[in-house]
């Protein structure tokens, strides 16, 4: 398996996440179940690589669904078990871990790109298409969204973000040339009367959604690029791929 990177979502970093940026899950969730439901998929299992704390996964299981969550952060996994405890969930890295038969996989908030995962790029992510693939019973779906490169408008390197009980400062650095996103963060969590610290760094590997599309049709799949989840727009020139297993 994988080297994994131990620094991925720590303590701090992972329930920030959980209460401070979960909108994302929550906004995206009634666009998705609505295209799977338009596809016909109204039961069945969704194996969720980068499952995080689990606000997707609760989604899923509210709506009938059995779930299998996927991710590298031992403190997201503890997360996502107390908010869905009715799902399955495993600590592997999406590049290794088994896939068994499902009718759908999903993968939110641009999971696929992180480079938490040493080996991970665009040969070993066409691998993990190609698992996804042989995993998916037919008319099964493949739905994933990714950061595009242009992530940083001008004047956004640096931005803050607070909470009642947190502040994250973050400085981010677009490599165009290598197509890689750099996030450093430093976090500030309130531990009874005072603030712990902690820093992070994560990297992203930035695609285009058409390339990926592309190489998913190669696969076999018939892919489209979508610009939302039903009503919930992607923001910041991200993009989703829907993939229809035949």
């Amino acid at each position: 398996m994988a080297k994994m990177t131990s620094s991925a979502y720590q303590n701090d970093l992972s329930y920030i996440h959980h209460v401070g940026f979960n909108f994302f899950a929550r906004g995206a969730a009634p666009g998705l179940l609505q295209i799977f439901r338009r596809h016909g998929i109204h039961q069945g299992r969704v194996i969720d690589l980068g499952c995080g704390s689990g606000i997707w996964a609760a989604e899923l299981v509210r709506a009938g669904y059995d779930v299998l969550g996927v991710d590298q952060s031992k403190a997201m996994i503890r997360l996502a078990r107390k908010k869905a405890p009715q799902a399955k969930f495993v600590r592997a890295s999406f590049l290794d871990v088994k896939l068994p038969a499902c009718d759908m996989v999903t993968s939110l908030g641009e999971c696929l790109c992180y480079l938490f995962d040493a080996k991970n790029g665009p040969k070993e992510l066409t691998k993990l298409f190609g698992r996804v693939y042989e995993a998916l019973r037919p008319g099964g779906l493949f739905i994933f969204d990714i950061a595009q490169p242009g992530q940083i408008k001008k004047n956004d390197r640096i931005r803050n973000f607070a909470g009642p009980d947190w502040t994250i400062l973050r400085e981010a650095d677009e490599d165009r040339e290598r197509m890689v996103l750099t996030r450093r963060m430093v976090v500030f969590r309130k531990v009874g009367k005072l603030y712990r610290r902690s820093e992070e760094t994560h990297r992203l590997r930035l695609y285009w959604g058409a390339d990926l599309a592309r190489i998913l049709r190669e696969i076999g799949f018939n892919a489209r690029v979508l610009r939302a989840y039903g009503k919930y727009p992607l923001m910041g020139n991200r993009v989703a791929v829907l993939a229809k297993k035949p």
